[in-house]
């Protein structure tokens, strides 16, 4: 017992020795050797800040001890995560595409030989990896990607053409995906994964444009030409299908967004209190405003919302569990997570004023990094929408029709239905149209929320911010509510220009 205790300890101390390192690091190249402001506006990043953030070797908290990491306990990659987003937005996102979208599924499906030498490489000399998916014509709908595969014996050969991955032209190693040709012109249903290590020559990864991006500077985005052979050893071996692996690697990376969204919230609050304390406008410190602290209060309950969110993933995204099933949690942590950091750097913005709407101010500099969030990884209107597919799914099945009935037999909803049993008990109609879809998943998410929220209560965290929060989670659901409510069928008149120039009018 005694042994275990003491194993137990240097890994926590371990891990604590890198975070410190890691926020020692930041702050030498944030605010003393640059400034983050300064860096922020740059395309790319110098080579020194990367080389300074990657000695503190932050990404060893991931991996298994027996390649020389830490263990990859979920926590402390969320944390990581967070420490960064307080600092960098776009860090952190660096970080979470590492973690994530490129070791976590490695480490979960790779074959050994290769495991062990990307492991090795992570390790001992900063190596970066990142996942490739997306393609021209193909961004949400994945499953029809066209970069396909032959068996050449020896070999895979890979061709296609991707965009719009993270670290574009810098990640050492890239988690491609593919379906294998089957002759004919045909390709087949499932997607295989291949590890591709650009630094050998028949791996390379042809950049054919970097994108001008709109916000997020420090990282590199692209089109990428595919046209590599990759050693057998370096395809992915799924335990069931390569769509599964698919879900389960998604899933597992939506669930740690609240990792890059708590520094960042933080962030929001921290900067929102300080302007507030020191900006008078007649004669008062704008915190004795009615309306500053409502907009104080609400960024704090998003602060305390992902709070929540960060312990629940910390117990549930272990790359032991297979999370190819949890849609429904998965995608409201993902799109509430996100658009709690959108409103929160708008609150930022609106606080400061004019001086806030600049590239190099960090208000609305936030905002536009934030943005990307809401849309990347599935935008978060096509997650609302499979949220409410997926309960309705449920509730079909059950027999039911009433939301309160539903969530009170829900397991992720359970707590949280004697808190918003006023608002939900009414009967849906389970084949409403698309857009009432995305507003029940608006309000499903929100109610997941409040479930977390109640839960990081139980564990004993301040009841005054808990408590406010699921106040703020209960004004948003009731105007989700009046909206999904109006029977709205308005339609684009596409045709508009006829009779329709306001001139002719007057």
């Amino acid at each position: 017992m005694f042994k275990v205790a003491e194993v137990k300890e240097k890994v926590e101390s371990a891990f604590d020795v890198i975070l410190n390192d890691l926020k020692n690091k930041m702050k030498s190249v944030y605010h003393q050797r640059s400034t983050v402001d300064d860096l922020a506006i740059r395309r790319g990043m110098p080579p020194f800040v990367m080389r300074e953030i990657m000695s503190a070797n932050p990404f060893s908290a991931i991996i298994p001890k027996e390649y020389g990491g830490l263990g990859g306990d979920v926590k402390e990659s969320i944390a990581l995560m967070s420490a960064a987003s307080y600092e960098s937005l776009a860090l952190s996102l660096t970080f979470g595409i590492n973690m994530a979208l490129f070791l976590q599924p490695v480490i979960k499906s790779g074959q050994e030989k290769t495991k062990a030498q990307v492991m090795r490489r992570f390790v001992e000399k900063g190596n970066m990896g990142g996942l490739m998916i997306t393609e021209p014509d193909f961004g949400s709908d994945a499953l029809s990607m066209k970069t396909h595969y032959k068996d050449h014996g020896s070999h895979y050969q890979l061709n296609g053409t991707k965009h719009w991955a993270g670290l574009t032209g810098w990640a050492d190693y890239w988690l491609l995906t593919a379906r294998k040709d089957t002759g004919d012109g045909k390709l087949a249903r499932d997607i295989d994964f291949f590890v591709c290590d650009v630094t050998q020559p028949e791996q390379h990864i042809v950049v054919e444009e970097y994108f001008e991006n709109l916000g997020l500077y420090q990282i590199p985005y692209g089109r990428n030409k595919i046209d590599v052979e990759i050693p057998k050893v370096q395809k992915l071996e799924p335990e069931n299908s390569g769509v599964k692996m698919m879900l389960d690697l998604l899933h597992r990376s939506r669930m740690s967004f609240p990792g890059m969204a708590m520094g960042f919230i933080q962030r929001m609050l921290d900067e929102a209190i300080k302007h507030c304390q020191q900006r008078f406008v007649g004669g008062k410190s704008l915190l004795n405003y009615d309306q500053v602290q409502q907009r104080l209060a609400e960024l704090q309950s998003r602060f305390t919302i992902c709070s929540a969110m960060c312990v629940n993933s910390s117990g549930k995204a272990g790359l032991k569990n297979d999370l190819s099933g949890i849609g429904i949690e998965a995608n409201s942590v993902k799109s509430i997570a996100t658009d709690m950091m959108q409103a929160a750097s708008q609150t930022l913005l609106q606080l400061v004023g004019a001086k806030g709407y600049k590239l190099n101010h960090i208000a609305g500099r936030s905002t536009v990094d934030s943005r990307p969030f809401q849309i990347f990884e599935g935008s978060n209107d096509m997650l609302y929408s499979q949220i409410s597919e997926a309960v309705l799914k449920l509730m079909r099945k059950a027999k039911l029709d009433n939301l309160l009935d539903f969530f009170r037999s829900y397991d992720l909803t359970q707590k949280a239905s004697e808190v918003v049993k006023d608002l939900v008990n009414f009967k849906i109609d389970l084949n409403m149209p698309q857009r009432k879809m995305v507003e029940l998943g608006q309000v499903i998410g929100r109610i997941v929320s409040v479930d977390q929220v109640l839960e990081l209560s139980n564990k004993g965290f301040d009841s005054k911010l808990t408590d406010n929060a699921i106040e703020y989670l209960r004004q948003e659901i009731t105007s989700i509510l009046s909206a999904f409510k109006y029977n709205n069928s308005v339609q684009v008149i596409e045709d508009y220009k006829y009779d329709s120039n306001w001139l002719n009018y007057v």
